[in-house]
């Protein structure tokens, strides 16, 4: 249910501010995003997984807070963020 190195690091790279950079709250949205969308496909075939379920909720919730500190530090890069991600508000 996690993402492999490889995944992390292609994300990394791409979302990265700066070279070496993976603290931003890009790459973080962007590994969230990717973590959120695999524990998505998982429940498909395992609705009753619950226990997974409240972690797929915090990594939501944390995605969220990470969102909303973009947003009010700087919309343009908000609005591209979300744009590149495909997801919605």
């Amino acid at each position: 249910m996690s993402i492999t190195v490889e995944e992390k690091n292609r994300l990394i790279k791409e979302f990265a501010t700066k070279d070496g950079d993976t603290g931003s709250p890009e790459v973080q949205i962007a590994i969230l995003t990717s973590r959120i969308s695999t524990l998505t496909e998982h429940f498909k075939t395992h609705k009753k997984d619950n226990h997974s379920r409240r972690g797929l909720l915090k990594l939501v919730a944390l995605r969220r807070k990470l969102l909303d500190y973009t947003r009010k530090k700087d919309e343009a890069r908000y609005k591209d963020l979300i744009k590149r991600l495909g997801i919605r508000r």
